[in-house]
């Protein structure tokens, strides 16, 4: 689910062109895109952009050899990792490929061609129409986008950010279109991204456009500034906005989930509960199924209630404990006294869930005598 969201994500800026800065015209044929995309993704792209379209937004594209058809699958290869193109193209977009230096494409291309033959050849009288070449995990394709994440980064913040031993960010175009200001750091972005990925920064963007500055430097990207946010955690989502994946540990992870719940980026919320599962305990699962319900992480939420279960005869002596099982069946709208409490529910269904075997019928009936005796001094049945 979290993939998809980025893939779709993607898909839209490639097939609508969404806050795209460039058309590329191939025979008649019309193409919108955007140069920090293509930046990333191609060395050829990057240094065609600082020289012979440079200062360009309609880039006819009228040489022979250049199939329509082919440069739209390579805009797709560079935009989403994968690629559909008909058998009949191939060749076009192999050459394509050659030119904008794609060698992985190139490769999977000959690759799968290698396949379709031997197919063909296996099965008299069959054909194949299209070749796809399918994402391979997107792990490539996260990494070139996150560079826009560095190049948003300011210059006194990219120490420690980024794994290459060499500064990568600086002989490379970005092309921002925004700077958010964060604690006095201005940070230069792209509106594509922001408002592709977040509803938030797309009512920001839009709709109170009128409120933001200008960029001393560059008076035509206009500045936004975010208050309440430390420049740390800002950066833990500009790097998932762009490379869909971030860095996060039990220190920074209840700031970031607060911030991925104003911006609307539940793919970064599902991230933070990965995270936070990863580190319950007795001492805070409790803790962290408060918040897991707070912030409606599902998964997070149930994972907690299983580890609950597995610990129940020792947190039911616990008041925490008790008093989030008050909680819980206050919260139930119009609860009778016999009606089911959310929390007890799922706790008793992982105490019996995979009960086999004689000795673990025997441990599920203690913890659910443990969980009963607490519910009778509580007061309350279900």
């Amino acid at each position: 689910m979290q993939r998809d969201y980025y893939d779709d994500f993607l898909q839209r800026l490639l097939e609508q062109g969404y806050q795209s800065d460039t058309v590329f015209v191939v025979h008649g044929e019309t193409f919108r895109a955007h140069r920090c995309i293509l930046s990333a993704r191609s060395t050829y792209f990057a240094e065609m952009f600082e020289a012979k379209w440079k200062g360009k937004n309609l880039i006819g594209l009228k040489h022979p050899l250049i199939n329509p058809a082919a440069f739209g699958s390579i805009l797709q290869y560079l935009y989403m990792g994968r690629l559909d193109i008909d058998v009949e193209h191939v060749e076009d977009c192999k050459r394509l490929a050659k030119q904008c230096r794609l060698q992985d494409l190139i490769e999977e291309l000959e690759s799968k061609c290698k396949k379709v033959y031997e197919f063909v050849s296996s099965k008299p009288g069959t054909w194949v129409k299209v070749l796809t070449i399918e994402s391979q995990g997107n792990c490539r394709l996260q990494e070139d986008l996150a560079l826009l994440a560095d190049c948003a980064l300011p210059a006194e913040l990219r120490v420690g950010y980024g794994e290459l031993p060499f500064d990568s960010t600086d002989n490379f175009k970005s092309c921002p279109d925004v700077c958010f200001r964060v604690s006095d750091y201005n940070f230069l972005c792209h509106k594509a991204f922001f408002c592709g990925r977040s509803d938030y920064f797309k009512a920001l963007l839009e709709d109170h456009f009128s409120e933001s500055g200008e960029l001393q430097t560059q008076p035509s990207i206009p500045v936004v500034t975010l208050h309440n946010i430390s420049e740390d955690i800002f950066i833990r989502v500009l790097y998932y906005i762009y490379s869909d994946n971030t860095e996060l540990s039990p220190e920074n992870v209840y700031d970031v989930l607060c911030l991925a719940d104003m911006y609307l980026l539940p793919g970064l919320k599902r991230l933070c509960g990965k995270t936070l599962a990863q580190t319950l305990d007795e001492d805070n699962v409790i803790g962290i199924w408060k918040v897991a319900k707070l912030f409606q992480l599902t998964r997070l939420e149930d994972q907690c209630t299983e580890y609950m279960a597995k610990i129940i005869e020792k947190i039911v002596e616990l008041e925490e404990f008790a008093t989030v099982v008050k909680e819980d069946a206050e919260a139930v709208e119009e609860r009778e006294e016999t009606d089911s409490i959310p929390l007890i529910d799922d706790i008793r269904f992982h105490i019996t869930s995979n009960v086999q075997t004689y000795s673990a019928i025997e441990e599920a009936s203690l913890k659910l005598e443990a969980l009963e005796r607490l519910l009778a001094t509580l007061g309350l049945e279900c």
